[in-house]
């Protein structure tokens, strides 16, 4: 592992009622979030390329923790996102270039294709932010139930000199939907839109 790691955290989100209707079965999300070494923190580096190799390792590791924090095969995964905070010594640039080049495509293996784009979020922050990561359908972008977030915070983390990197899986989508479009079990999945 390339990545520096200083810890490590996965939550799991179920829902089980909303608005006094019970949610069968329920809904469920997981996010797993590494807090790791900026190794480009307090001076410009023009090749980022350390920081993309690592966003690789990340998302095959971090997708992993989700789809085993959910007990589920990875073809049992419905919906993922992305996002990463970076600590007030790094710069924006250091999120994307952990996130967009190299992250997908590990994280796709881990839950099986995963033809949509991978929704994402970056943002500079400090120790207890939260870090909001969107979620969308992992194969059809137009799948309106999945459009959702979650989000993530850790009372000590991002440091100045810190990078919070953050995965998230569902196993379903939003509980109740009703606001039409494509459903799940029509998505075809080639485009990575319908």
């Amino acid at each position: 592992m390339t990545a520096k790691i200083r810890k490590i955290a996965v939550n799991i989100e179920e829902t089980h009622t909303e608005i006094g209707r019970k949610i069968d079965p329920a809904t469920r999300k997981a996010v797993a979030v590494a807090v790791i070494e900026n190794p480009f923190a307090g001076a410009y580096q023009e090749d980022l390329t350390l920081l993309m190799d690592i966003g690789a390792e990340l998302g095959a590791l971090l997708g992993r923790k989700c789809v085993q924090a959910l007990g589920i095969t990875p073809d049992q995964a419905e919906s993922f996102g992305k996002s990463a905070m970076v600590g007030e010594n790094g710069e924006l640039e250091h999120a994307a270039a952990i996130l967009h080049p190299k992250l997908g495509a590990p994280l796709r293996k881990e839950v099986e294709k995963g033809a949509a784009l991978v929704p994402s979020s970056k943002k500079m922050g400090s120790p207890g932010q939260v870090l909001d990561v969107p979620l969308g359908h992992k194969d059809a972008a137009y799948v309106r139930s999945h459009f959702d977030g979650i989000e993530v915070r850790l009372n000590d983390a991002p440091r100045a000199n810190e990078i919070m990197v953050a995965v998230a899986v569902t196993d379903s989508g939003r509980p109740l939907p009703r606001v039409g479009g494509l459903t799940h079990a029509d998505a075809e999945g080639k485009d990575g839109l319908r």
